[in-house]
């Protein structure tokens, strides 16, 4: 009966262990092992490369991922200092003249009363308020030629577009007109 217990016979990698933690090395390795190993390629500062289908750059000594939407984050990013006063840009209005001019609150205050002074704040204020109205102009008729265009058709489950109005066109006609007057108004009131 003693015999069944010694009958396991042990494997070099086991007497190995036995023997580092005899010698108090914990950390010694028991057995050698080859694999795959990745080859490693190392990028500097500004490199742009392609890896799993997507694209990678350094910036600041990260690695960060290229994406189509970086131009509309930069450009909706606010600094934390004004680029023409290096002042503060923490207060709410400091970001939204940012976002219109370039600079911080302060110095649209300062350009705008350099302009009173020079007499050019009138004519600056129109041009301000005639590049809001035709935008509101510019989504009004995106808006209006969606709906005329969409206005009839539904998608049916199928993927079929069906058409329920056959007497869209004067309709949609009607409202191009109507649209049309009233951008004539609107340029007329800017001239």
């Amino acid at each position: 009966m003693s015999d069944s217990y010694l009958k396991k016979e042990f494997k070099e990698k086991d007497v190995q262990r036995v023997r580092n933690i005899v010698n108090k090395d914990y950390t010694a390795k028991t057995q050698s092992s080859t694999g795959y190993q990745k080859a490693y390629k190392k990028y500097s500062e500004g490199d742009t490369w392609e890896e799993f289908g997507k694209k990678w750059t350094i910036k600041n000594g990260i690695k960060q991922n290229i994406t189509k939407l970086d131009s509309a984050k930069k450009a909706a990013r606010v600094p934390l200092a004004c680029p023409k006063c290096e002042g503060s840009m923490n207060h709410w209005l400091a970001k939204k003249m940012y976002k219109i001019h370039g600079f911080c609150f302060d110095c649209t205050v300062d350009y705008e009363a350099k302009l009173r002074k020079a007499g050019l704040y009138e004519k600056y204020e129109k041009n301000m308020m005639k590049g809001n109205a035709y935008s509101f102009v510019n989504d009004l008729k995106a808006y209006v030629n969606n709906f005329v265009e969409y206005e009839s058709t539904f998608v049916t489950e199928h993927g079929d577009v069906e058409d329920w109005n056959n007497n869209s066109n004067i309709q949609n006609k009607k409202v191009l007109d109507g649209l049309d007057e009233y951008l004539k108004i609107i340029d007329k009131h800017f001239s």
